[in-house]
């Protein structure tokens, strides 16, 4: 099982990582912009994935760590672009003043770019054999996209002030938030040379991607701003939500159900190791931040 402490070693393995990369590019003020969005906290989610995934195929994670370190620049660029006032608009992330608070509104745009073309260059120096390398970077890009996360957030955009239902709220929340977190899933299994796995990897993914994104909607209402560690713009913006759709016990029921989901997914897989992926969804399941 994965304890607590093997999983904060992990973390700031990650950290010292995104560190080591972001000090190779010539001092400015955009890589201070990048810098401070990247070491501002978070969770790692996606970068862990790929990390427990690789171990329950019995795969050595270091081998992951350029496609980890691309993961958590991709997700912090999105993060960054998200609380621009022409998006979310958003004063608060992870606890701290948003980039485009911290530095300024076009620094934070070129933070944001920097992140997102960085992150295909560190991906692309994966001493991985080519065939392996090229699957996985594609795998990124259709993830991060605009048949992807990008799509999301257009789709995320277009339904402020709206009456949306819960389809497609999914539909949302399925491209915004889903679609990164199934890429650590694919890419792992890719690198493991367990691509067969594939199609169970994209259903994990996907009921993951709509719990947390379900379980963040609850918290938005059950915490305050500086508990949670950032703004409740949903509200401000007249955005649908899963709780203003279904309620806050039944979106508690839906989330439940679709951790469950995932849970029962996992477990199915065959010559996989799932009881760290397993422990670590049911942390993921009980967080309050």
């Amino acid at each position: 099982m994965m304890s607590f402490v093997k999983m904060e070693i992990m973390k700031m393995q990650i950290e010292l990582l995104l560190e080591n990369y972001i000090n190779t590019l010539p001092d400015s003020t955009t890589k201070s912009a990048m810098l401070y969005s990247l070491t501002a906290g978070g969770k790692r989610i996606r970068p862990l994935l790929l990390y427990i995934v690789l171990k329950g195929y019995g795969i050595d994670p270091a081998i992951g760590n350029p496609f980890a370190c691309a993961l958590e620049m991709i997700h912090t660029y999105s993060l960054i672009h998200d609380d621009l006032p022409a998006m979310d608009n958003d004063d608060l992330r992870r606890g701290l003043p948003t980039c485009h608070k911290q530095f300024n509104e076009a620094t934070a745009i070129l933070a944001g770019d920097g992140l997102l073309t960085y992150a295909f260059e560190v991906a692309a120096s994966s001493t991985e054999s080519s065939d392996t390398v090229v699957k996985c970077i594609s795998i990124l890009s259709k993830m991060a996209g605009p048949s992807g996360m990008v799509y999301g957030q257009q789709l995320d955009l277009e339904a402020e002030n709206q009456e949306i239902d819960w389809d497609m709220l999914q539909r949302i929340h399925e491209h915004k938030t889903g679609c990164l977190l199934t890429a650590p899933l694919l890419m792992a299994s890719t690198l493991a040379y367990h691509e067969e796995d594939i199609p169970a990897w994209e259903k994990i993914g996907f009921s993951l991607g709509l719990a947390f994104q379900v379980q963040d909607d609850i918290l938005d209402i059950e915490l305050t701003a500086k508990e949670f560690g950032k703004s409740n713009s949903d509200q401000k913006n007249h955005k649908g939500t899963s709780v203003s759709i279904l309620g806050i016990e039944r979106a508690k029921e839906m989330m439940n159900k679709l951790y469950q989901s995932a849970i029962d997914e996992i477990k199915s897989l065959n010559g996989f190791d799932s009881a760290e992926l397993l422990e670590f969804v049911y942390q993921i399941q009980q967080r309050r931040k």
